[in-house]
């Protein structure tokens, strides 16, 4: 079928892809800006040149990161607070979810716990109650403090709990006239049956664990407990001549802190960037219907 388009249909299309694209170079320019400044040398770095295009073109970032263990201890800190947050906080949400997904008839403490939980998201204790509780329990410097800080999102929660309820009644009550049980039940009917949500939840609490600084910041009395995020904030190059060889000091004047960061902030970004399209299929289906309450 042709559709005869008026002047305006079209300029209304124009603007759309214009501003689409503008969204979409916002989004990606920081990208490239990190990843030009990083392969850029020290002068061109420094001065403020490097714009759409790398300037005297040098890898001597990145062959210093790969000489940073500090770097790659706290890149695999980082992959442990990711892999064990994103766990501990599915778990969490899915095991608290459903019993709240239920009717008061069914759960009957239900609406008590639900006026808690919004409680707790729209009036938190601070960060200094949140420290001594965390210090109190003995987690201080330990990779449980940046798990257990955040392991669960109110907000997530919601979102579980509404997409729970979405699911099919007829569907338990199969299951349970088959002989489920109420585990059984929740791991072998409704998870299966909430993939997108849980795709989402997975996504939301890998790149909040993944990027978050602050509590590493507060939690860890160490550097080499740091994780990644946290080591990048405190970066900087410190030229100690006395303590280095000759070489290590003509290297060390080749590079410039903004380079040097740049290279390592873009490393940093590349694990989410490589897990996001796996995960992006479900993202909007899994925000709409767990978004509604039906």
């Amino acid at each position: 079928m042709i559709h005869n388009r008026s002047l305006g249909d079209r300029l209304f299309n124009y603007c759309n892809i214009f501003l689409m694209g503008l969204l979409a170079f916002s989004c990606l320019y920081p990208i490239w800006y990190a990843l030009c400044l990083s392969i850029s040398d020290k002068a061109a770095a420094n001065s403020g040149l490097v714009t759409f295009y790398p300037i005297g073109f040098t890898l001597q970032s990145y062959k210093e990161i790969m000489k940073d263990i500090m770097f790659f201890n706290s890149f695999w800190i980082s992959i442990q607070r990711t892999v064990l947050g994103t766990g501990v906080t599915l778990l969490l949400l899915i095991v608290m979810a459903y019993p709240l997904s239920k009717s008061k008839r069914e759960f009957r403490p239900r609406d008590g716990i639900m006026w808690i939980v919004i409680f707790c998201m729209l009036f938190n204790g601070g960060t200094i109650p949140w420290y001594i509780t965390v210090r109190n329990y003995h987690l201080i410097d330990s990779i449980w403090a940046l798990v257990l800080g955040g392991s669960l999102p109110v907000f997530n929660l919601i979102l579980m709990v509404n997409f729970f309820r979405s699911i099919p009644r007829d569907l338990e009550e199969a299951a349970v006239v088959d002989g489920a049980g109420p585990w059984k039940i929740l791991f072998m009917v409704v998870v299966p049956c909430s993939i997108p949500v849980l795709a989402t939840i997975v996504l939301f609490t890998g790149v909040y664990h993944w990027n978050e600084f602050f509590q590493g910041l507060v939690l860890t009395t160490s550097e080499k407990h740091y994780p990644l995020q946290t080591y990048i904030q405190q970066l900087v190059v410190n030229i100690q001549a006395s303590t280095l060889s000759q070489d290590q000091i003509e290297n060390l004047f080749k590079l410039s802190n903004k380079s040097l960061n740049a290279a390592k902030v873009f490393i940093a970004m590349i694990p989410m960037l490589l897990v996001y399209p796996f995960l992006q299929r479900y993202f909007i289906s899994g925000i709409m219907l767990g978004a509604v309450k039906e």
